[in-house]
């Protein structure tokens, strides 16, 4: 069963948890760049944004996505059946490469058939969930991960194959191990988040948006 979702109350008490579990989280959280809950319930729009972002960067994919709900007007939402009356052309106008425009059909076919019920996915286990949703052409753990991150606002979810949990991680604690050894590492360090792992690694996420410029 997955937890409720995470009130602003929940995130301060996850933050005061993490602060005493973790001195190098406690220095993130001390930075004051505070990270706020922000679920809701449109898992299919949320996958289809999930999609489109993939191996592109933030500012890319977000203007992609504008120019993709340009194609659905008045109002730019892409109802399952209008999505699939455009062709892999017509989304390739908007920046779709040709894969992806296959994906985003096979994901509002899964729509079509009542897939993606929210009531229903926010009570699976994690490896439930995954399994439900990687039947959908293009969606990997990755994708799963980051809709229960972040559209369901689940708290203890940990992805240690994100390659910006990796950066932050091998910064802020030092790793030099590669491969399986370092999502070993990441893992192990991780275990004293539980059960607030994805609201840590949103903290580590946020620490590289923080930088100082070199």
């Amino acid at each position: 069963m997955s937890s409720s979702l995470p009130s602003a109350n929940a995130y301060a008490a996850a933050e005061q948890y993490l602060t005493q579990a973790d001195p190098v989280l406690a220095a993130l959280i001390a930075q004051g760049h505070v990270v706020q809950p922000a679920a809701h319930e449109d898992l299919y729009l949320a996958l289809l944004r999930a999609i489109v972002s993939q191996q592109i960067s933030t500012k890319a994919a977000a203007a992609i996505w504008r120019r993709v709900q340009a194609l659905f007007a008045p109002d730019g939402y892409p109802e399952p059946a209008a999505l699939l009356a455009l062709t892999e052309e017509d989304l390739r106008t908007a920046g779709i490469s040709r894969q992806k425009a296959g994906y985003l059909h096979d994901i509002a076919r899964f729509a079509q058939r009542d897939q993606l019920d929210h009531a229903h996915l926010s009570q699976l286990d994690a490896d439930a969930f995954t399994q439900h949703l990687t039947q959908i052409r293009g969606v990997g753990r990755w994708t799963a991960q980051m809709l229960q991150m972040f559209a369901l606002d689940q708290p203890d979810v940990f992805p240690e194959g994100d390659l910006g949990v990796q950066n932050a991680m091998r910064r802020h604690y030092g790793l030099e191990e590669t491969g399986r050894a370092l999502l070993r590492r990441m893992t192990a360090i991780a275990e004293a988040w539980r059960p607030y792992r994805s609201i840590a690694s949103k903290y580590l996420w946020r620490s590289l948006d923080n930088e100082p410029a070199k």
